[in-house]
């Protein structure tokens, strides 16, 4: 925001990336400034649509924010979780089990998980308007900032990745775009993320109450931070690290996503799990924009691509019985925590039927 005096706001320090010798996971990396002109579209679309369909993430660089614009960010997170008391919070809480909706904080011991653990995770998310509702006085000063952040999240990252998924589909550019309008009724948001060093309480075998989990929106942009957590199930069922890049943005495809797809564009199952042994106590502060289409697209695949009449489609429900948008974020964010999970005869997925799809959990 040049030309502007910013409020002043204490410096966040995440330290080094981890020394540890990781298997990482092999993910592409786009430069989205190639998408400005047709040509590079037509370049990029080929290598994301190979990303999306084999391991469902990727990395994007020189997405127009600069290193120092990034920390800023991150330093404006902290605030709201070492600037905000633990009563403040409470009256900021979110409603997500009644309402659907993540807005708010969402503070720990919230859901339960498995054999008496709760989870540990906190977190505070604003709608891409963030008018829509009162924010703690400590984060008041920022929300200039971050509605900034939100709108170049979503025209100068989310709306580019949208146009070179819908040419991988031989569809209008603008297919997907389209549904995803940034004034449209919907529940696209920031989320700010801190871990903490995870408690050793056991679920199932696990010292991590953080289970796998699919997003369930259409795409994910999660700014790339130096502590070590993030892993995705890979194809051959191996869990592989997602390593830091310096200022880069780790891109994922969500429930939406692989239902507007028709299965071709994966929503690949991933977790968090405990930094590296050199991390081990430091948290992690993660800045995340959550992208969902608008409220009332109706998640059916598009028929129309060349490429799914190719390929064919894997349908997970019917076209009378395909939820809106809003109906499936609900479902799915009401229900965590909640619902009973049927235990598949691996013993390792658990499966719960939301609006009528069959919805797996990796244990």
């Amino acid at each position: 925001m040049p030309g502007v005096t910013l409020p002043v706001v204490p410096q966040y320090s995440p330290g080094p990336p981890t020394s540890e010798d990781l298997e990482y996971a092999d993910l592409a990396i786009i430069d989205i400034s190639k998408a400005s002109t047709p040509e590079g579209r037509a370049e990029l679309a080929v290598t994301v649509r190979e990303a999306m369909t084999n391991l469902g993430f990727f990395y994007v660089v020189n997405h127009g924010y600069d290193q120092a614009q990034a920390a800023r960010i991150t330093d404006i997170s902290d605030v709201l979780f070492a600037g905000v008391s633990q009563e403040e919070k409470e009256m900021y809480e979110g409603t997500m089990k009644t309402t659907g909706s993540y807005q708010g904080y969402k503070l720990r011991n919230y859901w339960h998980i498995d054999g008496g653990v709760r989870d540990q995770v906190e977190h505070y998310n604003i709608n891409r308007d963030v008018t829509k509702r009162e924010h703690p006085q400590p984060i008041r000063p920022f929300l200039p900032e971050i509605e900034a952040f939100a709108r170049h999240n979503h025209f100068n990252v989310l709306h580019p990745i949208l146009r070179l998924l819908a040419l991988g589909l031989e569809l209008d550019e603008e297919t997907l775009v389209n549904i995803h309008g940034y004034n449209a009724p919907g529940e696209t948001y920031v989320t700010l993320d801190p871990k903490k060093k995870k408690n050793e309480r056991r679920t199932n075998g696990s010292s991590s109450p953080d289970v796998p989990w699919a997003d369930f929106g259409s795409i994910t942009i999660l700014w790339s931070q130096p502590v070590a957590g993030l892993q995705i199930l890979t194809p051959n069922g191996k869990w592989k690290w997602i390593k830091h890049i310096d200022n880069a943005l780790v891109i994922n495809a969500g429930d939406a996503l692989e239902f507007l797809s028709g299965g071709y564009y994966r929503a690949t199952i991933h977790r968090v799990v405990q930094p590296p042994t050199d991390q081990r106590s430091r948290p992690r502060l993660g800045a995340f924009y959550f992208c969902l289409t608008d409220d009332t697209v109706k998640l059916l695949p598009f028929v129309d691509s060349p490429v799914l009449q190719r390929v064919g489609i894997k349908r997970r429900f019917s076209d009378e019985q395909a939820p809106s948008m809003e109906a499936w974020r609900k479902g799915r964010t009401s229900a965590y925590g909640q619902t009973e999970l049927k235990k598949a005869i691996d013993g390792v997925v658990e499966e719960e039927v939301i609006n009528g799809v069959l919805v797996q959990h990796y244990n």
